[in-house]
């Protein structure tokens, strides 16, 4: 019966779920940046304090429409594991 049981255990922030480590999504990294560039399919280029990150809206972002133009303010959230790919959350007036 233990073994169709699978239990959480708390690592240090990270939760282990069988084999696999996950991270929670709290755990993004959140930094201000300016755009600099913006491709086609939702992809930007954003300046984050002198670093070049390529970013996507966010879902939220997507769903109500907000348009991120170049030269806008704006959070973006970058994963621990690869800190030259984000998300940006928010856009600032």
């Amino acid at each position: 019966m233990d073994h169709c049981v699978r239990r959480s255990v708390l690592l240090g922030g990270l939760v282990e779920n069988g084999n696999t480590i996950l991270m929670p999504k709290d755990d993004a990294i959140e930094l201000m940046g300016v755009v600099t560039e913006k491709f086609p399919a939702g992809m930007f280029s954003v300046n984050c304090d002198g670093r070049s990150v390529l970013a996507t809206l966010a879902g939220k972002l997507r769903m109500n429409r907000i348009r991120v133009l170049v030269g806008d303010k704006v959070t973006v959230e970058l994963s621990p594991y690869d800190l030259t790919k984000g998300r940006i959350s928010f856009r600032h007036r």
